[in-house]
């Protein structure tokens, strides 16, 4: 269907075939059936809707799809302006999957939230609601008999993602990436994660609301030593660039003032 529509994409802009390659029979044959398993990697869900780009527009990953995204207002959105909160999408991604290439084995590699904002507030109530909905939908869709056989929050880390930098964080530790020894904070998450891993689930509420609570005692002390951590990153700097700097300039100038000196006595 793909190939179908790229073609017909490709004859509207002039071209006498697809811009996408074809597979030979050898090849189809060759391929089929040999993969191990599917890696997914999955964040959020959006609505389609037909668009029709005109070919005058040039060929783009978006005008050759002829589709428009949608988003529902009311989907919880932490501060990321592409990532919505939308677990059921998930849900019904892994059922796709299970019916499209007959039910694979799955390992879902990606799959967390970020946080687009500069703050030290290291309580992210939003991460573990995230986590908690989105396992949730997984396993139900274990208990429909998708073949999920394994699932990792991303990422560990506060890290470089791509065209966003540094500016969106999805760790479950917060790295200071200001300071030279990139010191990091857990966030609240990271006790919450690792109840969901020991646990292999959720027991149930009274005990969620407990590692809620954990959690949030344990980021509250991180929350507040990164607090600090502007004026520690001052002082590093006063340590490591202006006192060396001013030394030089001082021994510049002793120089200067001693041939000075030896000058007028010649």
């Amino acid at each position: 269907m793909i190939w179908a529509h790229l073609s017909r994409k490709s004859a509207q802009q002039g071209l006498g075939s697809s811009r996408l390659p074809t597979f030979s029979p050898h090849e189809k044959s060759y391929v089929r059936g040999t993969c191990d398993f599917l890696g997914i990697g999955h964040f959020t869900t959006r609505y389609i809707t037909q668009k029709n780009f005109p070919s005058n527009h040039g060929s783009t990953y978006f005008t050759d799809r002829d589709l428009a995204e949608l988003v529902d207002p009311f989907w919880p959105d932490p501060g990321s302006e592409w990532l919505y909160s939308v677990p059921w999408g998930f849900r019904r991604l892994l059922h796709y999957v299970k019916m499209q290439y007959g039910n694979p084995m799955i390992y879902v590699t990606e799959n967390g939230v970020s946080e687009k904002i500069v703050c030290t507030d290291l309580c992210d109530e939003w991460r573990m609601q995230y986590l908690r909905d989105y396992i949730n939908e997984m396993l139900k869709a274990v208990n429909d008999g998708v073949n999920v056989k394994g699932y990792t929050a991303w990422s560990l880390l506060d890290m470089f993602e791509w065209d966003e930098g540094y500016s969106e964080r999805f760790g479950l530790y917060y790295v200071d990436f200001g300071s030279k020894n990139k010191q990091r904070y857990p966030k609240a998450s990271v006790q919450f994660y690792k109840r969901i891993i020991s646990s292999n689930g959720f027991p149930n509420q009274r005990e969620i609301e407990s590692w809620k609570r954990k959690a949030t005692e344990t980021c509250t002390s991180s929350t507040q030593l990164l607090a600090a951590d502007p004026l520690s990153s001052h002082m590093e700097l006063v340590t490591e660039i202006v006192v060396p700097t001013v030394g030089t300039v001082c021994i510049l100038l002793t120089a200067v003032f001693l041939m000075f000196l030896l000058k007028t006595r010649l």
